[in-house]
């Protein structure tokens, strides 16, 4: 299947508010000082791995503080901060590794490399790896981060089958490496043969997934070849927690009450705002009885982003499933969905409900790169869902919205 014609349409709706919900500006710094001249409204920037946490959240501080006292002025920056699946093997799980006080660092560093890594590195290969974050240390500077900005999320996380650690840098690529590039990714280095061991992934995927419950933030996941992993470990999440459906009979004697309380909405008024709030997790226990204990807070998101989908629309059912306790959302690239998995994309984006789509450009620099692929993004998926591009850049933006700030939204 061919790519959908873009609309012709000249004038862009920029003003409605276009928001990138998934991008890596801080890989290139010095692209940083375009943000405030682009006409996004709301970049959604990830971190991935030791190099770039404080980088988003400094670049996430000077550019919002800056806008303090104008009403008017943008939220530039919506910081997010994790743990990328290829830096997984950076981490070492200290809540289940066995005692090493009497191993030292090398050792340590040697153990677990082996164990996480398939096929087990040497120990040339080993030395070229950073010493280990222990898990717990990782969560910990996550957690301080993400209390620092009440509204930012956790990402990127996910798993990865297909990925493998790049070989180390050889002098001669050191020499010409560019300079303006945030040390930490591959860089077109050649890969090993070296990946991930999938279990390892999931523990440090769900260990942010649940710090991600506790303090109730959405979270934007990465997931190549891994689709069945990744539901299977929301799936262990939700476990005692899913959505009640109710039963023919309930819905039938449900609407014979509302038939006899004519004009009264419970979904659109202050009940029902609460109502769904408690369904949702949300401030669980603010409106609790004298004699009522508070709601535990649930080990899982209250949102997750699939982002880039590169999944078959036969496996969205599973995340979408009714009984699921999270909402789930999709967004989409031109530079991942539309060059790699164009036919799968266009059936994916034709399957899903309006209000579970999302756009992202996914790239690693800012500024009119960015901006042109934001808009080019918004206009194939307007095409393929058949709406007009100011109906499509509304529909974008309030998912967006809805996807960071959930119930809160509704009561702003």
């Amino acid at each position: 299947m061919n790519q959908p014609e873009f609309q012709d349409e000249s004038n862009f709706p920029w003003g409605i508010g276009v928001f990138d919900g998934h991008c890596h500006p801080t890989d290139t710094m010095a692209s940083i000082a375009d943000i405030p001249h682009m006409k996004a409204t709301t970049l959604t920037v990830m971190s991935t791995r030791g190099d770039d946490q404080d980088l988003v959240l400094q670049v996430a501080s000077n550019l919002n503080e800056s806008n303090e006292g104008n009403e008017d002025a943008k939220q530039r920056i919506l910081p997010c901060f994790g743990w990328h699946p290829w830096f997984s093997h950076q981490i070492i799980d200290d809540t289940t590794t066995p005692d090493n006080e009497e191993k030292s660092p090398d050792e340590i560093k040697k153990a677990h490399y082996s164990s996480v890594l398939k096929p087990a590195p040497d120990e040339a290969f080993i030395s070229t790896l950073p010493t280990p974050k222990p898990l717990s240390q990782l969560l910990s500077e996550t957690r301080s981060r993400l209390e620092r900005f009440p509204s930012a999320l956790v990402g990127e996380i996910g798993l990865d089958r297909a990925f493998r650690l790049p070989q180390p840098w050889t002098p001669e690529e050191h020499e010409t490496r560019d300079g303006g590039m945030t040390p930490g990714s591959r860089e077109g280095r050649r890969l090993s043969p070296h990946q991930v061991r999938p279990e390892h992934q999931k523990a440090v995927l769900e260990a942010q997934l649940r710090l991600a419950g506790e303090l109730q933030r959405p979270v934007s996941v990465h997931s190549v070849q891994a689709h069945g992993g990744v539901i299977e470990v929301f799936k262990g999440l939700w476990k005692g927690h899913e959505r009640k459906i109710a039963s023919r009979r309930e819905r039938k004697r449900r609407g014979s009450h509302v038939d006899a309380h004519a004009g009264s909405d419970a979904e659109d008024g202050e009940d029902g705002k609460q109502a769904l709030k408690k369904s949702n997790g949300a401030g669980a226990g603010a409106d609790a009885g004298e004699h009522q204990h508070p709601t535990p807070v649930p080990p899982f998101p209250p949102r997750i982003c699939m982002h880039s989908y590169s999944g078959p629309a036969e496996t969205l059912k599973q995340y979408l499933h009714p009984t699921n306790p999270s909402d789930v959302y999709f967004s989409f690239s031109s530079v991942i969905n539309f060059s790699h998995h164009s036919d799968k994309s266009i059936a994916v984006i034709k399957a899903l409900p309006d209000d579970r789509v999302l756009i992202e450009s996914d790239l690693h620099i800012a500024g009119q790169q960015m901006d042109d692929r934001l808009e080019e993004v918004t206009r194939q998926i307007c095409e393929i869902r058949g709406w007009d591009l100011r109906q499509g850049v509304q529909q974008l933006a309030d998912n967006w919205r809805h996807f960071v700030y959930g119930d809160a939204l509704s009561d702003s």
